[in-house]
């Protein structure tokens, strides 16, 4: 008698690939309208479904997972961050929680690199220079100039998977690195980078030409990147945020590129997805992008990849391989 296929409720819209797999290992209801459920169908989700796949732009807070029926015994999310998913109560409850992580390392460190790129060279302003109204009136020499990043100091807040890739990308491009983390990264990485740890944040900040945020957002976190921490930089360092927006505070940063008070900003992540900060949208010191970081066909898959083999492994009767514990946050 074939085993009865637990159901699968996946909140967005995934690749065709991962949906069909998934419509034929489990019974799996799709998002097929990729329209955001709100708390209410969220709610009614986890009061039905057996595991839940939801991303991270879904809050699965107390009040949403207080209100799982006892069928509800795993959250698969689809992201490498839980900082969506209050993991703790999740836990309490008896429900596991899994994540994607890994995958998305080299797809979030191109982006890093493309907008240090983009905010050192002025890619953006450029761009827009040529369009149907074109404004652009030949070649000057002293017209639209950035700045080379060669021989440039380059500090990483979060030294994990994806800072260490952002590392080996910008050593390519000659960059010096330097990084602050929980700890030291193991001396043989160390040496591989020409990496300078800084345990003081505050001290790095200071002497950096270049800031990149590569750290999770944990409360630990939260405005890590505070007005006065911002204050410490140098007024012609760029700042580069690809992890999470409410590392920075976001209206201490739009105030100091108002005043000149920075070189520069590059931002694929908000502290309030999916509003962004008009102040920032007005500043032609800031590249903003719509969360890309990660978004690549490949990338995407594989993380569905990730999300089926958690759920596989859980039914089977295993811990599976992605287990998020309150420990880890």
């Amino acid at each position: 008698m074939p085993k009865r296929k637990p159901l699968v409720i996946v909140t967005r819209k995934l690749p065709d690939v991962v949906e069909t797999r998934m419509r034929e290992l489990f019974n799996t209801r799709l998002n097929t309208e990729d329209r955001p459920m709100t708390q209410a169908e969220l709610i009614a989700a986890v009061k039905e479904a057996e595991v839940l796949v939801p991303t991270v732009t879904d809050r699965i807070d107390k009040a949403v997972i207080n209100q799982a029926g006892e069928q509800m015994k795993l959250i698969a999310n689809f992201g490498n961050g839980v900082d969506n998913i209050d993991v703790e109560t999740a836990i309490a409850r008896g429900i596991t929680v899994t994540n994607t992580p890994g995958v998305l390392t080299e797809d979030t460190a191109d982006m890093t690199l493309a907008l240090i790129l983009a905010v050192s060279r002025r890619v953006i302003e450029g761009a827009s220079v040529i369009g149907l109204d074109n404004t652009w009136e030949g070649w000057s020499p002293t017209w639209m100039l950035g700045h080379r990043i060669t021989g440039k100091r380059l500090g990483i807040i979060g030294m994990g998977r994806i800072g260490q890739a952002v590392a080996r990308r910008a050593k390519a491009f000659g960059l010096q690195i330097h990084y602050h983390n929980r700890k030291p990264v193991h001396a043989k990485i160390e040496e591989e980078l020409e990496a300078t740890y800084w345990e003081s944040l505050d001290q790095m900040l200071a002497r950096m030409d270049i800031v990149s945020v590569n750290c999770p957002h944990t409360p630990g976190t939260y405005h890590l990147l505070s007005a006065r921490r911002l204050k410490l930089m140098r007024p012609d360092a760029i700042l580069v945020n690809t992890a999470r927006g409410e590392v920075i505070d976001e209206n201490a940063l739009a105030r100091m590129l108002e005043a000149n008070e920075l070189g520069g900003a590059g931002l694929d992540v908000f502290e309030h997805e999916p509003a962004v900060n008009p102040r920032l949208i007005k500043c032609k010191k800031a590249v903003l992008l719509p969360h890309m970081g990660s978004a690549t066909i490949e990338g995407r898959v594989d993380m569905g990849e990730k999300v089926i083999i958690n759920i596989k492994t859980f039914i089977d009767g295993h811990k599976p391989p992605d287990r998020v514990l309150p420990a880890m946050l």
